[in-house]
Order: structure tokens, then C-alpha cells, then sequence
């Protein structure tokens, strides 16, 4: 007896239709041009290794059944997806990559993102793309462990890592902020680290898998609440719930509308230079160097870093 994935092939399956469309074995023979013993013994070889009853025979016309019904669903399904499957291997043939991956900050623009991806996806490619969202050193990881081929949003200097090219994206200034109603609204400016450290600070946790995560402007033995990203840090932060450094591009939408107000302390401004960095060890394909070129223009950069309004507004 055959298993059904031996009897489960696209020419089966194309001969199942055949039969459903037809209305009859005889029929389907006809159009086949084949012997309506030989269709009918490939029908029950199938039923056999299924072990269903694929049509109802006790009609003189070949009516699918309930599990008939199905096979054709899914086999029309399948075979489209071997198509697919056959253009794809033909587009990678002339130098698309199968997949590629991009590892986004959550500082950079994800509407800006969002609109790179749908460019790249106009160009109908057969690479498949994934985005995926790290914090701080987690992007860098994400690219040198190999879970991603470009990072957007990261910082690279003093990393001395084998196989990585590295271009400027911009810099990004951090400022503190409270909500309108937290108690350090209304203190004396600049706030000392010993009046900031009486209250809860609000963090974004590194998404870094290999133990080099990263903290920035906490004091220690401070209440900390961590959150996920920097959108969950500002919305935090504007419910009152902590206080701490935004970038200001991203907090600018909640300083304009009275959400958040800046403040001033009495550390060093803290001004952040990020990089988009690529893994030079792959040959480079059509997805990747479409990407870099896209990255390359200095109009795109600054949006990454400063078009925040939209996303915003629909996040709140």
C-alpha cells in the first residue's frame, strides 16, 4: 500500500481536479486522453493510501465528497504555491537573496520603516523580508550573531567586529522628561542625581541575547520600571509612572502637546551617534544592495531618526 505522500503529486493532484471539473471518470479520461480504467485506478491508489472515499460513485456523474472537497482545496493551494515556488527559485537565480533580515532600533522611525518595506515589496522581489524590532546593544547582536544581515540604529564604535561595515546615520540628543503632574515637574532646575534618584525611573530593556546588555542614565539603587521599547518608555513616562531621558525627537510630538515636559539636570547632555552597519562575510544580492542605497541618502536617514509624528499619533 502507498503512503499518501507518494501518490499526493502536483500531476495527481491536477488529475483530481480534472475528474471534479469533468463530472465524470469518463469525461476526465476523455480530456486526459487516457483509458478510463487507468483514471480510475489512480483514483482509488489515492483513496487507498488516504484511506478516504475521495468521489461518490453511486451517481453516474463523480461528485467529490466532504474529504474530496477538501483534497481539491488544498491541492489547488499547493500546486499554486510549487509555481511560486518555481518563479522564486528563477528571480534568486538572477541574484535575489532567498531571505534577508533587518534589525531596527526602536528609536528609528518605524513609519519611516514601514515605508522602505513597502517600496522594496513594489519591486515584487523573491526575497523574503523580515523586520525585527532590538533595543540598544540587542541590534548590534542581532547582526553579529547572524540573526540579521543589516542593523539600523546601532552603534558600532569601539566594537571591533570581524566582517562588518558600518555608515553614519546621525546623532540623536537625549533629554530628561516628566510628566506635567509628576512631582519633579515643578522642582528646581537643573535636578540634582540625588533628587532624581527619590523617584522611579523608567528604562527600556536591552534586547541583547548574549549577556552585554546595556543601561543608560539610571542611578544606582534606583527604582527602576523596564518596558519593552521607547514608545512604551514615553507613553510610561506621560502617565506619571517614572521619569528619564527620551530621545527628543521621538518626545517632541508629547512636548508639543503638554504630555511630557523637559527638564533640565545637572549631567552632561547626552547626544547618541548611530550607525546602520551590514555583514560583509555574505556576497552581497539585489535585496541588500537595494537597502544600502536606500540608506545612503541623507533625506531617508533623517527621517529614520526624526519622523516620528504619524506613528505617534496613532500609537497614543
Amino acid at each position: 500500500m502507498q503512503i499518501p505522500r507518494s501518490v499526493l503529486t502536483p500531476d495527481a493532484l491536477a488529475m483530481l481536479q480534472t475528474v471534479a471539473d469533468s463530472g465524470s471518470f469518463a469525461a476526465a479520461a476523455r480530456a486526459m486522453g487516457v483509458v478510463p480504467s487507468a483514471l480510475t485506478y489512480r483514483v482509488r491508489q489515492m483513496e487507498d493510501a488516504l484511506d478516504v472515499l475521495l468521489f461518490d460513485r453511486s451517481l453516474r456523474q463523480a461528485r467529490p465528497t466532504a474529504a474530496g472537497e477538501e483534497l481539491l482545496r488544498q491541492g489547488a493551494r499547493l500546486l499554486q504555491e510549487i509555481d511560486a515556488v518555481a518563479n522564486r527559485v528563477k528571480r534568486v537565480a538572477t541574484g535575489w537573496e532567498p531571505q534577508i533580515s533587518i534589525a531596527v532600533d526602536t528609536i528609528i522611525s518605524r513609519s519611516t520603516v514601514m515605508d522602505l518595506v513597502e517600496a522594496f515589496m513594489s519591486l515584487n522581489p523573491p526575497t523574503q523580508l523580515r523586520v525585527r524590532h532590538e533595543v540598544l546593544s540587542g541590534t548590534l547582536n542581532a547582526l553579529t550573531s547572524g540573526r540579521a544581515d543589516i542593523a539600523i540604529g546601532t552603534n558600532v564604535q569601539g566594537s571591533a567586529v570581524a566582517g562588518l561595515q558600518s555608515q553614519p546615520l546621525g546623532e540623536v540628543t537625549f533629554v530628561f522628561a516628566v510628566a506635567p503632574h509628576h512631582p519633579l515637574a515643578n522642582a528646581p532646575e537643573p535636578l540634582s542625581d540625588e533628587l532624581r534618584h527619590q523617584y522611579r525611573a523608567v528604562a527600556v530593556a536591552d534586547s541583547s541575547v548574549d549577556g552585554t546588555a546595556l543601561t543608560f542614565g539610571l542611578l544606582g539603587g534606583q527604582d527602576v520600571l523596564t518596558v519593552a521599547t521607547m514608545f512604551s518608555k514615553l507613553e510610561a513616562q506621560a502617565r506619571g509612572l517614572g521619569a528619564g531621558f527620551v530621545p527628543s525627537t521621538m518626545a517632541a510630538p508629547y512636548f508639543a502637546t503638554g504630555r511630557l515636559i523637559p527638564k533640565t539636570v545637572t549631567q552632561t547632555a547626552r547626544i547618541v551617534t548611530l550607525q546602520y552597519a551590514w555583514r560583509t562575510a555574505r556576497t552581497p544580492g539585489k535585496a541588500l544592495d537595494w537597502w544600502l542605497s536606500q540608506l545612503a541618502s541623507p533625506a531617508t536617514r533623517k527621517a529614520l531618526l526624526n519622523n516620528h509624528n504619524l506613528l505617534h499619533r496613532s500609537a497614543v
